[in-house]
């Protein structure tokens, strides 16, 4: 008899665990999302059912700085060619086929699309009806870059020593340092921080002097504007087609930001909107617990709203973006009685007109709520 209740127990237990397995794996199925392997790399992309429907859930922004950059260059050489490459197509693609991961072969691999798209021997619908997550990538990737590439109007310098305007097709977002203003960094994300609680970091550090006027990336409109006890005096700015939410922490003491910004300004990519400085790290307002004088700038992906707030935010490695960026930087010069500082030469993005146009057309536009948080 108790032989025999010996082998019951045994296959309860084992029922048991199959029933735990089953739950968990139905659970990781329809509560937080799918998870595809990607060949060799076993690269996992997750995709959450939502309110809004299906939406990307992770993204693992891998792109190098060549890949960046060599994409960019042939979509703006070829702007008036009879096929005008998309540098994010051209990402995309490369991406699908490596799993995310950009090594030496990713180069020839976007040259040899590229040559193959402008010698019209294919089209972009043809290579990738059948690649399985092509469009995956492109949707994480266009969310990334959507807002920093296309046509505007900026003033230059003319022959007499004045300004003049200029249709321009490039490269619209800057970096995030003043052009002239030196810095020092390197790929700190993911790193430890412990004040508060243990966290990675989520951002991208940039070292330089106190007072160092920082840019406006891309062009949006300022989601957050004040005091978090770990980023110091900080701005959020929202791009306007939502996806793209820029952080910008440990601003100056005292004299944080741009005179005339506040929550819900819209600002153009360029503009001048903070100086650097050490704040952060204290309940207390202005506190410079900060050691190291640096620009904290975090670069958050939002697919649904959900993810805005919680344990579903998505945050990506900006290092390579930053080196992409440092191409564009914003010239500043300063007024000595308000010791503020401004671009020197002022740019037309059509993003602002038609955000501003909407605006317009809509009395009252719904705007995120501030940010709360945004450790760092």
């Amino acid at each position: 008899m108790k032989k025999i209740c010996y082998v019951l127990s045994i296959l309860i237990m084992g029922l048991l665990l199959v029933l735990v397995c089953f739950l968990k794996s139905s659970q990781a199925d329809h509560s937080e999302g799918r998870l595809l392997r990607l060949g060799p790399q076993e690269q996992a992309i997750e995709v959450a059912a939502g309110g809004s429907g299906n939406y990307i859930k992770w993204v693992d922004f891998n792109v190098t700085y060549d890949a960046l950059n060599t994409a960019y260059n042939l979509d703006v050489e070829s702007y008036d060619s009879p096929v005008h490459l998309n540098w994010i197509e051209l990402l995309s693609y490369a991406g699908a086929k490596s799993g995310g991961s950009f090594g030496k072969e990713s180069i020839p691999l976007i040259q040899k699309l590229a040559s193959e798209l402008s010698d019209q021997k294919t089209t972009m619908e043809e290579l990738t009806k059948d690649m399985k997550y092509y469009d995956y990538y492109y949707e994480a990737y266009e969310a990334v870059l959507g807002g920093m590439v296309g046509e505007y109007e900026i003033e230059q310098e003319n022959e007499s020593g004045g300004k003049s305007w200029k249709k321009v097709y490039g490269l619209k977002a800057f970096s995030p340092i003043a052009k002239g203003f030196e810095y020092s960094d390197y790929d700190d994300f993911g790193s430890s921080r412990s004040y508060g609680y243990k966290r990675p970091h989520l951002g991208h550090d940039m070292m330089g002097q106190i007072g160092t006027p920082i840019i406006a990336i891309e062009s949006g409109y300022v989601e957050a504007l004040g005091w978090n006890q770990y980023g110091g005096w900080r701005i959020g700015i929202r791009s306007f087609d939502g996806r793209r939410y820029y952080y910008y922490a440990h601003l100056r003491q005292n004299f944080p930001y741009a005179l005339d910004l506040k929550e819900g300004s819209v600002v153009t990519a360029g503009d001048v909107i903070g100086y650097m400085g050490h704040t952060g790290y204290s309940a207390k307002e202005n506190v410079n617990n900060i050691k190291t004088v640096h620009l904290h700038w975090g670069l958050q992906l939002i697919f649904d709203e959900s993810q805005k707030e919680g344990n579903n935010e998505i945050w990506i490695d900006c290092y390579a973006l930053t080196r992409f960026l440092y191409k564009n930087r914003s010239l500043t010069e300063k007024n000595t009685e308000t010791k503020e500082w401004f671009r020197h030469f002022q740019m037309k993005d059509p993003s602002v007109e038609e955000y501003e146009q909407s605006r317009q057309d809509t009395p009252s536009p719904a705007v995120p709520s501030p940010s709360p948080s945004n450790p760092v």
